[in-house]
């Protein structure tokens, strides 16, 4: 028997007032891989990052994360959330900020502990986030999002405005946690990040154009520059 994805979309389609901005899109995302949700500025990817966790509401089709409808209330502890705004409190130490949420969920000092050594933050624990360089700020509140062990983890656009070595040490953390089981959606509209996922959903517009690999991206954009790739597909299925 195949084994059921982690997040499965079938038809979903989202209204923001009068407006559809997710037009009938379908996907699977499997588990314990990394898979990039990429596309330009207002393509839908934080609102389908808002479906997938329930808070978003749906005007048709399904959505599924772990076998379950999104925004089931049992889902609530095996999905986190990273958002763009970094969900840290500058007046808190690391620690204190990741303990909050670990008592949120029912986790112990020493989880807390556990998810500030995942990102790589324990000689910095007891420094105010408001003192952290921008690279560490993001990695507490990735430590925030860890802290409850989801089996899902979802992270919108969480390496932006960072320079490119701190980027690259976030991607091989998310990597780690793949690696470790963790099913992993990551928005972004830094193409060059998609070389690091398993899979992507390419979306333009509300619209998924195709989920393929980086290198099936590659191949059928005609290009090994990866923005010149995603260009390729979109000059194919939307003609001039």
């Amino acid at each position: 028997m195949d084994q059921a994805p982690a997040i499965g979309a079938n038809g979903l389609s989202v209204r923001l007032r009068r407006t559809e901005v997710l037009h009938e899109i379908s996907f699977t995302v499997p588990e314990g891989r990394v898979t990039g949700l990429l596309g330009p500025s207002g393509s839908g990817k934080s609102t389908l990052m808002r479906s997938v966790m329930g808070v978003q509401r749906i005007a048709s089709g399904t959505l599924h994360v772990l076998g379950r409808p999104a925004g089931t209330a049992a889902l609530r502890p095996l999905v986190g959330y990273m958002t763009q705004d970094a969900a840290v409190y500058g007046d808190l130490t690391v620690l204190d900020n990741v303990r909050y949420f670990a008592a949120l969920q029912r986790k112990s000092r020493a989880e807390a502990r556990e998810a500030i050594a995942a990102v790589g933050l324990t000689e910095f624990e007891k420094r105010k986030a408001v003192d952290l360089s921008g690279g560490q700020f993001s990695r507490v509140s990735l430590a925030c999002a860890l802290v409850g062990k989801p089996r899902v983890l979802v992270l919108d656009e969480p390496t932006v405005g960072l320079d490119p070595v701190l980027r690259v040490d976030l991607w091989e953390r998310f990597r780690a946690l793949a690696d470790q089981g963790t099913t992993l959606l990551v928005s972004s509209h830094v193409m060059e990040e998609a070389g690091r996922c398993d899979s992507l959903l390419l979306l333009r517009d509300g619209r998924l154009l195709a989920q393929l690999t980086p290198d099936e991206l590659r191949d059928r954009g005609k290009s090994q520059d990866l923005e010149q790739a995603f260009l390729g597909i979109i000059r194919e299925v939307e003609p001039v």
